[in-house]
């Protein structure tokens, strides 16, 4: 379905999960069209992409703010393909949840108003498992794209963004506005681990990077979804090439653990090397306690002895997507870590 003398446009080229898009793109010979911010980082960026892909010479990097209308006509000119992976992830809630909200609200109608300008035939957004089953804790259930996170449940900031970005890129999509009938594909991915390319911090690594550095004692009984970076690429290459992907949600999880589990599973791999990893399992009432003087705790409260699970059969049936094992993914990141000197 792909055109490989088109370029393809990634949007916020120095994410974790766009830096190994851009590497797939690059090593299946696809020319790759890449916004930043600003061009401060386009050297790092180059320079974490020629370690991986054998060839920098089709990467053409554009500076484009999703605040700012500035350079995203000129971003999306001539694509085909238009991969929207570019969003805010805090670690940490922040004063006020508009500083979320609206960047990925605004700026995902931004890249689609832009795309759907430019005659572009495809639009890949990546959203989250938080727009699908944030406000539903204590549901212990199997969750798949045809449920939505309830924003009426004081479920975060970052939650509500992805929902809230998800529901008006859809609404864009499905509405009147789209007069070329673009067509757009949402994938929708829970916690990602997998390998850290180079000294930009993750925030999806601050668990392992906590359990890692003993910083906490323990840990609640609280399960999480998980999978590696390099299959959410996979999924967003697919995304885009699969013609029967048209107007889908696809959410791509690994599986879900316990987080005991996974503490259990680093402290197998790396406790003799004299990592510190958490092995008490804390009551949930004691992490309640916790969470009145932690703020890292606390946004976790509501995920407490929540037992669901993630389907990913839509991924595997329609997109024929395969993906490493959740405990592949946590490994790979913890080593990535410690090669990285982040832990």
């Amino acid at each position: 379905m792909t055109s490989s003398s088109n370029p393809i446009l990634v949007t916020g080229a120095s994410g974790f999960v766009a830096l190994h898009t851009v590497i797939q793109l690059r090593q299946q010979g696809y020319k790759v069209r890449a916004t930043l911010r600003t061009n401060s980082r386009e050297a790092e960026v180059r320079e974490t992409i020629a370690k991986q892909a054998d060839r920098n010479d089709r990467l053409e990097i554009i500076t484009a703010d999703l605040t700012q209308d500035a350079g995203w006509n000129e971003a999306m000119n001539g694509c085909d393909f238009v991969l929207h992976i570019a969003s805010p992830f805090p670690l940490f809630e922040p004063k006020d949840e508009d500083e979320l909200i609206i960047p990925a609200v605004q700026g995902t109608l931004r890249v689609l108003r832009a795309a759907h300008l430019a005659k572009v035939k495809r639009v890949v957004q990546v959203s989250s498992v938080a727009a699908i089953s944030a406000g539903h804790a204590g549901e212990d259930r199997a969750f798949n794209e045809e449920d939505w996170s309830i924003i009426e449940n004081n479920i975060g900031s970052y939650s509500k963004s992805k929902t809230l970005a998800e529901r008006a890129a859809w609404d864009f999509i499905n509405g009147s506005e789209n007069i070329n009938k673009m067509e757009m594909v949402s994938i929708n991915p829970p916690l990602i681990f997998g390998p850290v390319l180079n000294k930009d911090f993750p925030t999806s690594a601050e668990m392992i990077r906590t359990y890692m550095l003993g910083q906490i004692p323990g840990v609640g009984r609280i399960k999480v979804g998980i999978v590696d970076v390099r299959d959410v690429a996979s999924a967003i290459l697919l995304g885009m090439t699969t013609p029967e992907a048209a107007g889908k949600r696809f959410l791509c999880s690994a599986g879900t653990i316990w987080i005991k589990d996974l503490a259990d599973l680093l402290y197998k791999k790396y406790g003799k090397r004299g990592y510190k990893i958490p092995r008490i399992l804390f009551p949930s009432i004691a992490i309640k306690i916790l969470a009145l003087f932690d703020k890292k705790i606390a946004l976790v409260v509501q995920s407490l002895d929540w037992d669901f699970t993630l389907s990913n059969e839509n991924a595997k049936n329609i997109l024929k997507w395969t993906s490493r094992s959740k405990e592949e993914a946590t490994l790979a990141m913890a080593e990535s870590l410690i090669e990285q000197g982040f832990v």
